[in-house]
């Protein structure tokens, strides 16, 4: 009969607390999108994440959201930092799996025409594809602890940078300062120490885009964004490194996770499997998740140096040259502590933000000064056939979701699904026919990654600007991309 879901607002839709939840579920969607979630599992796992030990306010799932691994893709979900877990479910396998967008000043004129040189260039450039490696020279584990430790700070020392102000504009700095890179596995460090500067398989891309259209003049200027100019845009995490600091938490917790108590016990999934977050073995994983968060944030970041010298190159111009400023970067699987009000007071609570994104607003003092009359720019990625959008972070996700968004398009095929539809096709071609360049490693990719396998993000940005989390300053339109 599915999970019962009362309407609270025009996109808002609550699943009651009954038996053993500590709090409700809240769901952002349409009346659209939640016909077709009601029999859907992933509503099963909101209500299931609302018996977490410690947990707070609600269990809340975005429009974007889809079946995951224990928490929903698009969940967010807040604990007492003292008395709450911490799940690796909550932040996923590919930790801080984040965007970034670079802004350029430069005209889609000057850029049209070179298209197919600087797509070729970027492809060249950043490895990409399952294992991809050898972007830079592989570093020892030594040298990768310092990187975990120092995020982007790491490669901004080391050249790699948009601008002068990339630390400040990346979410916490980009770099997380309770890292133990100590707590990060040989093995997980062998996996990374080849993987700096790669972009990854799967939904990962590099991305020209054109500012399409403005919603919001003041927030856009603030932010550098002007119509017809181009942008980059990169999404990639903390590839195998990050895959493996949650794959062995996960096989730990798996046998041990019930012994922390009746709460621990009875929880519904045992992909919930979690620790008190203040236990040695909470400790442990949150320093090797931060850990690696660093690593992606760097990653990320050399990404950067290697992109911009690449349109550089295409331009026949030194890099120095380019106005390039890094616009922001967030991250959107990761677990946080931050300071949020929680039935009328503050509490220092731990924030999962599995497929989800943060988006404080105007005059919080986490903001960049740059961008604090505004609020946090929220970069939402859609399909390579179609449109991307930058938004601003609103007073009411203060109030509403811990600060949190929306992440992306969410998928409604899966990788299997989609290749039996785009069987016989030529993807790369049909986005070639509407002025979009691709480049990637492989049939397959495109195959899985083709617009039809996600919902339009038009749709879930609809929902969540409507629901007044976040508002819409920019749409940015594909123009060449680079895939794993």
């Amino acid at each position: 009969m599915g999970v019962k879901l009362l309407q609270k607002g025009p996109f808002v839709w609550e699943i009651p607390r009954e038996g053993d939840m500590k709090v409700p579920g809240r769901v952002y969607a349409s009346a659209h999108q939640i016909e077709r979630l009601r029999h859907d599992k992933c509503l099963d796992q909101v209500k299931n994440v609302a018996h977490l030990p410690g947990i707070v306010g609600a269990s809340l799932a975005m429009p974007d959201m889809h079946w995951g691994y224990g928490f929903p893709i698009g969940g967010v979900a807040a604990v007492d930092a003292d008395e709450g877990a911490v799940s690796p479910g909550g932040v996923g396998y590919d930790v801080n799996c984040g965007v970034r967008v670079i802004t350029t000043g430069l005209p889609e004129a000057e850029l049209r025409p070179r298209l197919q040189d600087l797509v070729t260039k970027l492809f060249e450039a950043i490895p990409t594809g399952v294992g991809s490696s050898h972007a830079i020279p592989a570093l020892s584990h030594g040298d990768l602890k310092r990187l975990m430790s120092e995020g982007v700070h790491w490669a901004i020392a080391r050249g790699f940078r948009a601008g002068s102000d990339d630390a400040a504009h990346s979410e916490e700095g980009g770099c997380l300062r309770g890292a133990d890179p100590d707590a990060v596995s040989e093995r997980a460090l062998t996996r990374g120490q080849d993987q700096v500067g790669t972009l990854g398989s799967g939904n990962h891309f590099l991305e020209v885009q054109r500012v399409a259209e403005i919603y919001d003049a003041e927030a856009a200027r603030c932010f550098g964004l002007a119509p017809g100019e181009i942008t980059l845009m990169i999404h990639s995490g903390s590839r195998g490194l990050g895959h493996q600091v949650c794959d062995e938490t996960l096989h730990g917790l798996a046998r041990t996770y019930h012994k922390f108590g009746a709460d621990y016990a009875k929880l519904p999934d045992r992909q919930l499997a979690c620790a008190p977050a203040n236990s040695d073995v909470g400790k442990r994983y949150l320093g090797a998740m931060q850990a690696a968060a660093n690593f992606a944030w760097a990653n990320r970041q050399v990404m950067t140096g290697l992109a911009v010298k690449a349109l550089a190159a295409c331009l026949g111009v030194p890099a120095q040259r380019l106005e390039t400023r890094l616009l922001y970067d967030v991250c959107h699987n990761i677990a946080k502590f931050e300071q949020h009000w929680v039935d009328g007071e503050e509490r220092r609570v731990l924030v999962h933000r599995k497929g989800a994104t943060r988006a404080f607003g105007p005059g919080d003092p986490r903001v960049p000064e740059r961008y604090r009359q505004v609020g946090q720019p929220v970069l939402i990625p859609g399909d390579m056939g179609r449109y991307s959008y930058v938004l601003a972070g609103n007073a009411a996700a203060m109030r509403e979701t811990f600060g949190s968004s929306c992440h992306g398009a969410g998928r409604v095929l899966s990788r299997s699904a989609a290749l039996a539809q785009a069987r016989g096709r030529r993807i790369e071609k049909e986005l070639a026919e509407r002025g979009i360049l691709v480049m990637a490693r492989g049939y397959r990719t495109l195959a899985e990654e083709m617009s039809e396998a996600y919902k339009d993000v038009e749709d879930v940005v609809d929902v969540i600007a409507g629901a007044e989390v976040s508002r819409k300053v920019a749409k940015l339109v594909p123009l060449c991309v680079i895939k794993g």
